[in-house]
């Protein structure tokens, strides 16, 4: 008997939250209150279930961060029902400029299974998916193992080769994070990371955040036309912006300025840091910006992501 529990009819899922509402999940000492109350915030918004997401730091940090996810999930039903895994993206990603974003220079290293077991250990089986840079894993041995101990791995900030990335398909790499974003401004108008990732789709399922600032609406709709709405995933990329409005905020060791246009940015506004959309944006979005019908926004927002985190889906 399938003992899967089944999403609500309308219930989205999103892969990709590293904070909501006023609540960074990217600090030290957040309280199982704080995210219990970012949780009621994605729910009222039609959240079903979430990765909460815990970016580049020292590996002590990341572990310490991804552990108050894990006690708050064993403390509060809601915090349990809502948030159904943990998202790791980091630190094992390309320290160079551009491909490595908002993420932290001086936390970033190669990947290595020993890197990410004490995270995984920290989660109490909550870590359900890790991002990295393939050809910063020697032989893709990290890939693998962390597919053997049942995590899902995507490739993301990342300047890996055509090749690399099918020896990383090979040893189980499954995933793109926000693909069109963790690159260069100005990389190579042919040979680049978002074009190898679209020739292996395949193979890799491309996550893309779908708020028109990350991706251009034009560009979305050329690579969802490429993959498919079958092959693909849309998340939020959510900061703690997300669902509330301009101000000063943060996310990890940044400060973020949000402004009318309810754009993340950096200092100076050198580059984004995530994204203030909500899903019911996102979805909004989809229908209105690329005018797909309701099957194939249901499929981005909730059958595909769904599907991947093994979650089973009650047809709208």
């Amino acid at each position: 008997m399938n003992t899967t529990p089944a999403l609500p009819r309308h219930g989205t899922v999103d892969l990709q939250v590293n904070g909501y509402a006023g609540v960074d999940f990217n600090q030290d000492n957040v309280s199982v209150a704080q995210i219990r109350q970012a949780c009621e915030r994605m729910a009222a918004d039609g959240v079903a279930a979430f990765l909460g997401t815990i970016i580049t730091a020292q590996p002590e940090v990341i572990a310490r961060r991804v552990a108050q996810l894990a006690e708050a999930h064993e403390q509060d039903d809601l915090v349990r029902s809502l948030m159904v895994g943990i998202h790791i993206e980091g630190p094992a990603i390309s320290p160079a400029d551009g491909f490595r974003g908002a993420h932290d220079l001086k936390a970033v290293r190669p990947a290595t299974p020993e890197l990410f077991l004490p995270m995984l250990d920290a989660g109490r089986g909550l870590v359900k998916l890790i991002t990295l840079a393939p050809e910063h894993d020697a032989g893709m041995a990290t890939t693998r193992r962390l597919v053997q101990e049942g995590c899902l791995v995507a490739a993301g900030h990342t300047d890996a080769s055509l090749d690399d990335l099918k020896a990383a398909a090979d040893a189980g790499l499954s995933l793109f994070t926000h693909l069109g974003n963790g690159c260069p401004m100005y990389p190579h108008r042919h040979d680049n990371i978002i074009q190898r990732c679209l020739h292996l789709r395949d193979r890799l399922t491309p996550c893309f955040i779908a708020d028109g600032v990350h991706v251009p609406f034009v560009a979305l709709a050329n690579y969802l036309a490429l993959t498919g709405v079958e092959r693909a995933i849309v998340v939020t990329d959510a900061m703690p912006a997300a669902g509330l409005g301009p101000g000063r905020y943060t996310l990890a060791h940044w400060e973020v300025e949000v402004g009318d246009d309810l754009v993340a940015w950096g200092p100076g506004k050198s580059h984004l840091i995530g994204s203030c959309m909500t899903m019911p944006q996102a979805e909004a979005n989809l229908r209105e910006k690329l005018d797909l019908p309701a099957p194939a926004v249901d499929r981005l927002i909730r059958e595909n992501p769904a599907a991947v985190l093994g979650l089973s889906v009650e047809k709208n």
